[in-house]
Order: structure tokens, then sequence, then C-alpha cells
């Protein structure tokens, strides 16, 4: 079976450009449809997020090629969550993406996890 690739944009899109993230991680796209500037995953998991813009959710309804991808080289997902297209890519729409509540990032969190990155 050939795996479902998902990008998550704010913006109404039909075709996805060369350099764009995808994921075959559907949680993981709607979390980006957002535009977070702060996305954390706890060990479990769990995925927190600073994104407020609503959100689309597209499948991408070609097939996509190992040569079509590569593995983004400034992730901070896990090896295999993220990659950019090589290629233009046609998209279809899945549909709106909610922002789930206990998902946002407290301020409290946000100032945390601030001063982490402030020391590297």
């Amino acid at each position: 079976m050939t795996p479902t690739w998902f990008h998550g944009s704010p913006l109404a899109l039909t075709v996805l450009k060369r350099g764009s993230t995808i994921t075959q991680d559907r949680h993981l796209a709607e979390v980006f449809s957002h535009k977070p500037g702060i996305v954390s995953v706890d060990d479990d998991g769990a995925i927190k997020h600073d994104g407020v813009l609503p959100g689309l959710l597209y499948r991408i309804v070609e097939k996509v090629a190992s040569d079509d991808v590569c593995p983004h080289p400034n992730s901070s997902m896990a090896p295999g969550k993220e990659w950019l297209t090589t290629r233009d890519l046609l998209l279809e729409l899945i549909g709106p993406v909610e922002i789930v509540a206990g998902e946002r990032l407290t301020e409290e969190e946000l100032a945390a996890l601030r001063r982490l990155l402030d020391r590297r």
C-alpha cells in the first residue's frame, strides 16, 4: 500500500511548490497548518505548539517516489517525520483544521522553551 503524504498550511493551495514540507504523520501536518513558530514533542509523542492561524489539511494526490522527497536538513522532529519536496506536487484539500485547546503551549511553557532555546 502506498503511504499517504500530507501538508498543512493556512493558505488555499492546489499545488505544493518544490522545497515545501510534507509528512506521513497526519497529526503533525495538522499542527503545522497553524503556522507555529515553536513545536514541542514530548517523550510520549504529544505535540504542543504556538500556532494561531486557521489551518487547512491537504493530501498529496500523486505518487511520491523516493527521489521526490529528501529529509528536512534542519528538522527538530524525529527522523522520518519531516521531508522536503524536490518537485511541485498536486494537492487535494481534506478540510479545515481546528486548533485543539490542549495542544496550545501556555505562556509559561513558551517562556521555558524560549529560555532553553536561548541557551543553545
